[in-house]
């Protein structure tokens, strides 16, 4: 009890005078002829404390492509990241049209959102919410959950920083009916839903009190659309049909018929015309009706009105299954935010060329839900002439042209897609063809005129990226590369130099870089049209499609389920089981 007693005293005068105790201690070992290094540690408190860096936190609306990618590309510590979505998985979309037709099961087509988030190094949540508001001048968005738990089915989640990847819903044109009686093909859920109809389809047509004119409605396919996925879908039916179904349901396969439904002149009209013939001329070979130029008016549960875009003649088709597949528009929370913005009549999100929503510096929209906004080289035409016009003298010499020409491409892609297309050599040939090229380069002035003149027709090379998985993923990468940067290029800004205002933009503009589409065709069977206009079609191209899709899968789990269903499909066939 003595001890303890004197370690307390002890104790409290240590506290009460450490600096005393401090000096003894290095006192006594002075005299005892030791040696002593002595360190002190100090805890801040108080005033002297020095607080921690706050994490700023980014909120990701959607686990598509977009969001996906942002999410795997992102691996600054900087961050704080909460994503919200009703869908607790990513799906590999452009497999879409086999999980239709049992080629490939719906569950090896998705990773789940959670194996993602989990390897990362910062901290990251995941909340299974739909967003249906979002609050750009109190950072917030509203979310709600699926399931009511008592009456707290609502939240709010603060942002630093937005991005928006939310994905889009199918463009109906408001056409009657489409709703209530079309299938759509934009989520896993959908596609097995379409599956389990077919199955549905010839189970009922088999049915022995149905008279034959009943068995050929509910026998018809129709697909309304003839972009890449009514194609392939199409494309995958036919093959389902006649490889599986026609085998099982022997008294029903003379009464099958597969219609294609296209607005337009031509089916794949983004394709190259070559493929788009071939693609024609196949299906007209293996018996799928494609019926050019039909807009569709109305549908009803067992019939759809088409009206002939050049005679104006209204026809109708009876009908079992009809997928609907003409296009995209804005959800409803993204068309509730263009409103409050000021973009009420735009089809999508308008951003800057860094992903900026227009109007926003800490919101960003990627994907299908937004479109880039490419400013105007004639907008900004007077500022970059005055920027390049160093020596202030009116006229712009080849030298000072040379010093902004990276800029200028970088700032504005359509000037450099102008001069590959006009096959020069680089922008100054475009000013000796306004000037009618004189003999030496070096004597070439222009002034303002000139330089309008010479980049007037610029602007008629913009063109919209399309709505495809590789744009959403090359966006994803993009920003979450800029986010990793942030800091450094706040100090180092690495863009082009800024026409209208002073020094340099922190990061450089998106470039969508295209590696090419395919458009599988049926009977193993692909068209492939890659960079600088090279065009394959057949099997070799088939083969090529699986490659890239096996290797473009998120992770080594998914890959491997969807080699081996292709494996199960070409060993035993389609599973024609209604699951």
């Amino acid at each position: 009890m003595r001890n303890f007693n004197f370690f307390e005293r002890a104790s409290r005068a240590y506290n009460e005078h450490p600096t005393l105790f401090k000096l003894l201690a290095i006192s006594t070992i002075g005299v005892s002829g030791g040696g002593i290094v002595y360190a002190e540690v100090n805890t801040p408190s108080g005033a002297n404390a020095v607080e921690p860096t706050k994490k700023k936190k980014v909120v990701v609306l959607g686990t598509g492509w977009a969001g996906m990618s942002f999410l795997k590309s992102l691996n600054s510590p900087s961050y704080e990241v909460e994503v919200v979505s009703p869908r607790n998985y990513f799906a590999f979309t452009p497999l879409l049209p086999s999980v239709t037709c049992g080629t490939v099961e719906g569950r090896s087509i998705v990773e789940p959102i959670r194996n993602i988030i989990n390897k990362k190094k910062f901290d990251a949540r995941y909340w299974e919410a739909e967003c249906y508001k979002i609050d750009q001048v109190n950072k917030k968005v509203y979310c709600r959950t699926a399931a009511d738990l008592n009456g707290k089915s609502e939240f709010s989640v603060d942002y630093d920083y937005l991005v928006i990847a939310m994905g889009a819903r199918v463009n109906t044109f408001n056409t009657p009916g489409v709703e209530e009686n079309c299938h759509f093909l934009k989520e896993v859920e959908e596609a097995q839903d379409i599956r389990r109809n077919l199955i549905d389809s010839f189970e009922k047509a088999s049915l022995p009190s149905l008279s034959d004119e009943d068995r050929k409605r509910i026998l018809h396919f129709v697909v309304v659309g003839g972009g890449p996925t009514g194609v392939e879908f199409a494309a995958q039916l036919h093959d389902f049909v006649n490889e599986d179904l026609a085998k099982l349901y022997p008294a029903v396969k003379d009464h099958i018929k597969i219609t294609l439904l296209e607005a337009t002149d031509h089916i794949l009209n983004m394709f190259d015309k070559r493929i788009t013939a071939f693609a024609e001329e196949k299906f007209k070979r293996e018996g799928i009706d494609v019926k050019l130029g039909s807009m569709v008016t109305k549908v009803t549960d067992k019939e759809i009105s088409t009206k002939e875009r050049g005679s104006g003649e209204i026809s109708s088709i009876p009908y079992g299954m009809c997928l609907w597949s003409t296009g995209i528009g804005p959800r409803p929370v993204i068309k509730e935010f263009m409103q409050q913005i000021g973009q009420g009549n735009r089809r999508a999100l308008a951003t800057d060329e860094w992903l900026r929503v227009e109007g926003s510096d800490n919101i960003y929209a990627l994907g299908d839900c937004a479109t880039i906004n490419q400013r105007k080289v004639m907008e900004d035409i007077s500022v970059i002439f005055s920027k390049a016009d160093k020596d202030k003298s009116g006229t712009l010499t080849v030298k000072e042209f040379e010093e902004v020409i990276a800029d200028i491409c970088e700032r504005y892609p359509q000037v450099e897609l102008y001069v590959k297309n006009k096959q020069m050599l680089n922008i100054v040939d475009l000013v000796k063809e306004a000037r009618g090229n004189p003999a030496k380069e070096e004597t070439i002035e222009v002034n303002i005129e000139e330089f309008k003149l010479a980049l007037s027709q610029v602007d008629s090379q913009m063109k919209n990226l399309p709505a495809t998985a590789q744009v959403a993923n090359q966006q994803g990468a993009y920003l979450a590369k800029c986010f990793n940067r942030m800091e450094e290029c706040e100090k180092n800004p690495e863009g082009p130099l800024r026409f209208r205002g002073e020094g340099r933009h922190r990061f450089r503009p998106f470039r969508y870089r295209h590696l090419g589409q395919f458009a599988p065709l049926g009977g193993e069977e692909t068209a492939a049209q890659l960079p600088w206009d090279f065009v394959s079609i057949g099997h070799s191209s088939q083969w090529l499609w699986y490659s890239v899709y096996a290797s473009k899968q998120v992770s080594w789990r998914t890959r491997a389920l969807v080699v081996s269903d292709w494996f199960r499909r070409f060993i035993f066939g389609r599973d024609t089981s209604r699951i």
